[in-house]
């Protein structure tokens, strides 16, 4: 009990991290997502077939190594990042190829004649988009939005093998100082499973309140 108490300001301070790096790939993640989703529901000629090819690789191969990938593989190219910027941006194309699926699934839920109407009254097709059928589509892939900011908050732990000290690696680093697995792993899962369950409830009241705004 010591050690864990011990310990906590560091692993704090760790999870603060932790929580950043969630929020920049998932806000970056959301854009890429959206854009994805966009081009194929328009049937942009090109840019679609780019969309549906970099969603199949993202979702085909494992996110460590797509790190790998960006960390290691990109240097080769000339392109070098540190640590903390290769970590946003395997997690960012991984988390914004899942969300792809869910805007595609969310954009073509809303009615067509939505889309007929606001073409009728003047608008072009990206402003009908953008004033009428994106925000209604975001209310519906909330959940899946939610979802995805889970997983990605429990992701970062594996771009500890890239030396970026967020949660997990701050655990194994007092660990190898203190041989104490046991109790630091616990300690790192109890923190995760109470961002996990704080975001869980606050995704619940947004669902609830974006609900009431429908009604």
């Amino acid at each position: 009990m010591t050690l864990m108490i011990q310990s906590l300001p560091w692993l704090a301070q760790a999870a603060v991290t932790t929580l950043w790096l969630t929020v920049s790939s998932i806000a970056i993640g959301l854009l890429i997502g959206l854009a994805a989703a966009l081009v194929r529901v328009a049937r942009v000629r090109g840019l679609g077939t780019l969309a549906r090819a970099y969603i199949s690789v993202i979702r085909g191969t494992p996110l460590l190594v797509q790190i790998y990938i960006v960390y290691y593989g990109l240097p080769q190219l000339g392109i070098r990042l540190g640590p903390i910027p290769s970590g946003i941006l395997a997690l960012s194309l991984n988390s914004g190829a899942y969300l792809s699926e869910s805007f595609r699934a969310a954009l073509e839920s809303v009615d067509r004649g939505q889309m007929d109407a606001a073409l009728s009254l003047g608008m072009s097709y990206w402003q009908a988009m953008s004033r009428i059928i994106i925000p209604q589509s975001f209310r519906t892939a909330l959940p899946t939005i939610g979802n995805t900011f889970i997983g990605l908050l429990k992701d970062t732990s594996l771009i500890s093998v890239i030396t970026v000290t967020e949660l997990l690696r701050a655990a194994t680093l007092v660990i190898a100082a203190t041989w104490q697995p046991f109790t630091l792993y616990i300690e790192a899962a109890a923190i995760y499973w109470v961002m996990s369950t704080a975001f869980s409830a606050l995704q619940q009241q947004v669902e609830r309140v974006a609900s009431r705004h429908v009604r």
